[in-house]
């Protein structure tokens, strides 16, 4: 079915045109492959001084279930497993990849996408002894799946946590550029990286082809993270594919700017929606909206426009997803606003 517009993702559209363009401009000079080319080298230098750790270890993939999955499968033992909230990626969208490298997903019950101090506390507690698998990571989201933000407090309380019961804090930033970027973050890059072991960088839903960046700060992690890479097929003998794309976003200000566009298309969807007196299902500031609608409304709604329905709100609603992108025109919002209008 055609759709006057499609609200299903971030990633629908190829590429910036920068991007592009710097694909094009490099396309014919010789490099070395699996990620020691000079442009990736370049990449990670740049991305370490963006997040203000020359220590940091830098590896870029292809994308963020390869991300997640090369990563928890490194840094836990065959016993160990992942605290998640019930909502995230790992636990409800990549198809039991963690599983399928033989670690348990410990998931909490969560509102909003997020997870709380407390509730890593009380697994920890409950995991007691060899009867059990035994957590050794936390994994959050910013933004989560639901497009809520972590605070400054929130993430310090979670690192802190997980410090004090020995635990990695890893962080999946499939859409990070429109966490930082959002009203409702008060972090900047460097804080992120500091309060995290480990975390990614996401670029395929934020204008680039493919490509995500996985930073390493804790020292005990980084060590032999390539044979990992190598054994899950993340290893890219064209990894300057990915580098090239890393250094077109962060060389300047595109990888925030492109964000900082998206959540305008949101918030600006958010106030027409609002304004027609419907409510959401989260309080979102980023890319990732949820409103709640009648269910006759939906239906009419999937004739002209692609998303999904996100959850059964009693009888006769649901809340529905609308994700916008760095390439979201104007027209769409005004466009998806007045045909809600006249239903």
């Amino acid at each position: 079915m055609s759709h006057k517009y499609s609200f299903y993702n971030d990633y629908s559209e190829g590429a910036h045109p920068k991007i592009l363009d710097a694909l094009g401009k490099t396309n014919l000079t010789q490099e070395t492959g699996y990620g020691e080319d000079s442009f990736s080298l370049e990449a990670a230098k740049l991305l370490s001084d963006k997040i203000q750790n020359p220590n940091s270890s830098i590896h870029l993939v292809s994308g963020g279930t390869q991300a997640n999955l090369i990563v928890l499968s490194s840094i836990l033992k065959p016993y160990e497993a992942v605290i998640a909230p019930k909502t995230a990626h790992i636990n409800v969208h990549e198809a039991g990849a963690i599983e399928a490298t033989g670690h348990k997903v410990i998931s909490v019950d969560s509102t909003d996408g997020k997870i709380k101090p407390e509730q890593v506390l009380e697994q920890v507690k409950f995991h007691s002894d060899e009867h059990y698998v035994k957590p050794r990571a936390v994994f959050i989201s910013n933004a989560t799946e639901l497009g809520t933000v972590y605070t400054k407090k929130e993430l310090q309380q979670l690192s802190k946590i997980c410090k004090e019961n020995n635990l990695y804090l890893y962080l999946d930033g499939a859409r990070l550029g429109s966490a930082l970027m959002s009203k409702g973050s008060d972090l900047t890059l460097p804080e992120v990286s500091k309060l995290v072991d480990i975390f990614y960088i996401g670029g395929t839903k934020n204008g680039s082809l493919i490509g995500e960046a996985i930073i390493i700060n804790n020292p005990k992690l980084q060590e032999n993270f390539r044979y990992y890479l190598k054994q899950k097929g993340a290893l890219l003998a064209k990894g300057r594919v990915i580098g090239v794309q890393f250094l077109e976003l962060f060389k300047d200000n595109l990888f925030l700017d492109l964000a900082k566009h998206a959540n305008k298309m949101a918030t600006r969807l958010t106030d027409g929606i609002k304004a027609l007196g419907y409510e959401f299902l989260t309080d979102s500031p980023t890319n990732q909206i949820f409103p709640i609608l009648p269910n006759t409304v939906i239906e009419k709604l999937q004739n002209q426009y692609g998303f999904y329905v996100w959850s059964e709100i009693g009888k006769d609603k649901s809340s529905i997803r609308l994700v916008t992108s760095w390439a979201t025109e104007e027209k769409a919002i005004e466009e998806f606003i007045a045909d809600l209008k006249s239903i």
